[in-house]
Order: C-alpha cells, then sequence, then structure tokens
C-alpha cells in the first residue's frame, strides 16, 4: 500500500448486545494508520466516536501517536473529551493544544465542567488560561476557585433555570423557549423569592402536563433538599442517593441559589471517591497506568518503606524464637501460614469496613453490633482452617501437639484480624483521618506480629 492511497477501512462496528465502551480492535486500527501517517483513515475511523470513546482512544494510544492523534483533530476537538480524560493525559493533551486552543475549549463548556478543567491545571498555566477566557465565565471560575477543593461550590453548575411563584405555566414555558441563556440540560426549575432563595422545585414533566393559566406557585414542590456550597462532595452524593435526587440547589451562606448539582456529576463524584479508595488500600493512585516509570516508582516507595518496617518488627519477633526455630524445624515452614491467613481475613474486612464508612452504612449506632459479628466470622473461618490446617501439619510431621498449637494459633490470628480489621478504621475514622490509607499497614503489622508471636510463643511453651 503506498502513501498517497490510503486503505479503505470499514467503520467501526456497533458493540454487540455484551459489549460496551471501545473496542481494542479500534484502537488498533487508529494506532496502525498514525504510524502509516494515513490521516484520511484516522478521521474516517473516528468519524462516528462519542467524545467519551475519543478519550477512551487517547488513552488507550502510545504518547507519540496520542501526540499525532491530537494534531489530527486539532482544528475540531472536542472539548467535552477533556473532563472525561485521565489527569496525567489530560496534561499531556492540554500541554499540546496550547493554551489559544485550550482556553476556547474551556469557555464552550458547562461551568461545572471548566471550573473542573481550570482546578487541575498547574498554577501558571491556570493564570494564563484564565486571562483568555471571556469576562464573565473567567469571573465565574474565578468565584469557583475560591471555595474549598471538593465541595459542592467546585461542583455545582452555575447555569439553572429559576422562576418566582407568580409566573403561570404559560409565561414560565415563553420564557424557556424565548431565553439563550438556559443550560444544556436540567430536570428541574427552581422556584426562588424575592431574596433568591429556593422555596420549592417544579419537574419539568409536571410543567409541561400543567395548563399554561395555573401559576407556578400551585405546582411547587416545597419538599426540597439544598446543599450548601460548602458541603463536601462525599455528602452531596450521600444526599443524592439517600433521598434519589436527580438534581439540587446549592445555596451561599445567605440561602440564597448560586447553583445546581445534577445526577450526572453525583455519579462521577461516586466512582471517583470510590476509586480513590480502592487506589489507597493498595498505596497507588488511578493514574499509575499513564505515568511515568520514575514518578510511579517514586509515588510507591513510600508504602514500600511501610512495608518494610512492618517485616522488620515481625522479623524482630521471630528473632526471639530462634531457639525454638533451631530445635523444630517444621515452625519455621508453618509460622508463615499463620501470619499470612490472619493479614488476608483482615484486608477482606478492612475492604469491607473501609467502603461502608464512606458509604455510612457503618455509624457508632450500629459498630458495636458490626464488631461482634465480625468477632463471629473470624472464630468460624479460624475454627474451619484451623480444623484443616492443624490436622494437616499432624499428619505431615507426625506431630500431633504441632498440629494443635498450630491450630490454636489459626483461631486466635483469624479472630484478631476480624476484630482488628474493623476496630483500627473505626479508631482512624473517629480522628478524621482517612482509613483507606493507613489501615492496610496497621493491619498487616499486627496480625503479622501477633501470629508469629501466638504460635511460636505456644510452641516454645508446650513443645519445648
Amino acid at each position: 500500500m503506498s502513501d498517497n492511497q490510503p486503505s479503505d477501512p470499514s467503520p467501526p462496528e456497533p458493540a454487540g448486545e455484551d459489549e460496551v465502551g471501545l473496542k481494542p480492535e479500534l484502537i488498533a486500527s487508529v494506532a496502525e494508520a498514525l504510524a502509516a501517517g494515513e490521516v484520511a483513515v484516522v478521521e474516517k475511523l473516528i468519524q462516528s466516536l462519542h467524545y467519551a470513546d475519543t478519550a477512551d482512544l487517547l488513552e488507550g494510544l502510545g504518547p507519540g501517536d496520542r501526540h499525532a492523534f491530537v494534531e489530527i483533530i486539532r482544528d475540531r476537538f472536542d472539548p467535552e473529551v477533556l473532563p472525561e480524560l485521565d489527569e496525567t493525559v489530560r496534561d499531556e493533551v492540554a500541554e499540546q493544544l496550547g493554551t489559544e486552543v485550550l482556553a476556547g475549549a474551556i469557555a464552550r463548556l458547562d461551568s461545572d465542567d471548566a471550573l473542573y478543567l481550570i482546578e487541575g491545571l498547574e498554577e501558571g498555566k491556570r493564570r494564563q488560561v484564565l486571562q483568555k477566557i471571556p469576562a464573565a465565565l473567567r469571573k465565574q471560575l474565578e468565584e469557583g476557585l475560591a471555595f474549598p477543593e471538593r465541595s459542592a461550590g467546585r461542583l455545582m453548575q452555575r447555569d439553572f433555570v429559576a422562576v418566582p411563584t407568580f409566573w403561570t405555566v404559560g409565561d414560565t414555558i415563553d420564557y424557556m423557549r424565548e431565553s439563550a441563556d438556559l443550560p444544556e440540560d436540567f430536570y428541574d426549575l427552581f422556584v426562588v423569592d424575592a431574596k433568591h432563595r429556593p422555596i420549592g422545585t417544579v419537574a419539568l414533566n409536571r410543567l409541561l402536563r400543567t395548563k399554561r393559566p395555573l401559576k407556578i406557585g400551585e405546582i411547587i414542590e416545597a419538599d426540597m433538599k439544598t446543599v450548601p456550597v460548602t458541603m463536601d462532595q462525599e455528602d452531596v452524593a450521600f444526599l443524592f442517593k439517600q433521598h434519589d435526587l436527580v438534581s439540587a440547589p446549592v445555596v451561599d451562606h445567605f440561602g440564597r441559589l448560586v447553583g445546581t448539582v445534577t445526577v450526572d456529576d453525583v455519579v462521577d463524584v461516586i466512582e471517583e471517591e470510590a476509586e480513590e479508595d480502592l487506589m489507597r488500600l493498595g498505596g497507588v493512585s488511578e493514574s499509575d497506568i499513564h505515568t511515568p516509570a520514575m514518578d510511579t516508582a517514586r509515588g510507591r516507595i513510600r508504602w514500600l518503606l511501610v512495608t518494610l518496617i512492618n517485616t522488620v518488627i515481625a522479623s524482630t519477633v521471630i528473632l526471639q524464637f530462634t531457639v525454638a526455630i533451631d530445635r523444630i524445624v517444621a515452625l519455621a515452614v508453618l509460622m508463615p501460614i499463620v501470619a499470612a491467613m490472619g493479614g488476608n481475613a483482615g484486608m477482606q474486612v478492612v475492604t469491607v469496613t473501609v467502603r461502608a464508612l464512606a458509604t455510612r452504612a457503618l455509624t457508632p449506632a450500629n459498630a458495636a453490633r458490626v464488631v461482634v459479628k465480625e468477632l463471629s466470622v473470624g472464630a468460624l473461618n479460624g475454627v474451619v482452617f484451623a480444623a484443616i490446617i492443624g490436622s494437616g501439619a499432624g499428619f505431615w510431621f507426625d506431630d500431633a501437639k504441632l498440629g494443635g498449637v498450630l491450630a490454636a494459633s489459626m483461631v486466635f490470628n483469624m479472630v484478631w484480624a476480624g476484630f482488628a480489621g474493623i476496630a483500627i478504621p473505626l479508631a482512624i475514622d473517629r480522628f478524621d483521618l482517612d482509613p483507606a490509607v493507613s489501615a492496610g499497614p496497621f493491619l498487616t503489622t499486627t496480625t503479622d506480629v501477633l501470629g508469629f508471636f501466638s504460635f511460636l510463643g505456644l510452641a516454645t511453651w508446650l513443645l519445648l
């Protein structure tokens, strides 16, 4: 195939019933066309892509292909792609687009997405971009940046529809038809008083089903949940979940309507918070997969250091029983089993506990009951595995006492793992710290140390 005669690939096939997202074959085809310099082929392959799929494609390409792809779509770059990108890839694409194009893209986004992008920029780059944005939007963004990070003020959309109670349904519909400043997507109208404080909502479907002469005040839904502008985004997500909200008004400290949070934003928050908790349990970040190797290694070192300290502590405990290990070599073979089973059982409990704290399923009101339950689970699992491994070790080494020591230590460590797996996250959360970050290392240290100590201690006492 010559450079002047690009291939004529078929357009991407639609996903099947069980298939969602971007097909790997499409990423491979685009990469192949980029490598061959076939711009027309690339354009044909991506012509029907949704902006979220375009973001996935950018993330799936290597750095060189990504750079070439951005140059191809530069003149018609869809700004909706930017909020969908991983942070590391977004920074790379933003740098390549340049200040002018980036500012133009941000100016075309909804106010919440625009703020999300601006707050993620490095300080110097942020100032440059803000200078290129129209004054009205720049003022909105600067006001948004003044709110605390991860608050409703950062999450909210500034565009909304607010109407007074004395308007009729007809007045409201005519206003929405004639206004050029309506948000692109909205689900509720907010009804406000003379001081611009929300007093209720009217769902769009109810508005369209009501006759024109009726006043808005007669169809208002007064049972409304307002969101303070400083509320943490996790609390906002919890509010939406508890009350099945589609949108909610955001109010300032005077109670005045300043924005709205919609369910699509909350879905992003829920996913972000869940991923963050999961990644923190492993001591990594979501962007690890896209960041350079050196940066990734630097970010993981501190957690590996914690692990090193844990193992040193456990080794110090083992050192105290060298005489017993010298005399009964089987102890060295069996003791990792106790620690490993306790550690894994404890991490199961930690994972469930951290998630329950995040979703508020675990509260001071039910904490004691859940602790008792996990103690019971630990005891039951401990007995089961003690019977299995204890009898197996006794048969393997032809020593029933050794099997009994291993079984007793297993029960003790599994019960402790169940207790510590919930108690440690609860204690950390009580001090307003993040249990997802530090619960794992604390738990591993205790299960290793107590596992080795109980097994070797019992063996020294009963077998020597």
